[in-house]
């Protein structure tokens, strides 16, 4: 990952650990859901938005805990 690219993410690497959700659009969001759901994300406010990841036609999240 660059430097220029984790700057995208509003969230300290120092603070929390974090769970980094990288798939389709679709698995990501399936992911997120069932995480919700088997409660280990209280909330989807949790999640950081959903991007483009570097690799070609992948997307991301991330939860922080």
């Amino acid at each position: 990952m660059s430097t220029e690219f984790n700057e995208l993410l509003p969230v300290s690497h120092a603070d929390k650990s974090q769970i980094w959700i990288i798939g389709t659009r679709d698995q990501v969001i399936h992911t997120m859901n069932e995480f919700c759901v088997k409660r280990i994300a209280n909330d989807r406010a949790k999640f950081t938005p959903i991007i483009p990841a570097p690799f070609e036609g992948k997307y991301m999240t991330v939860l922080i805990r």
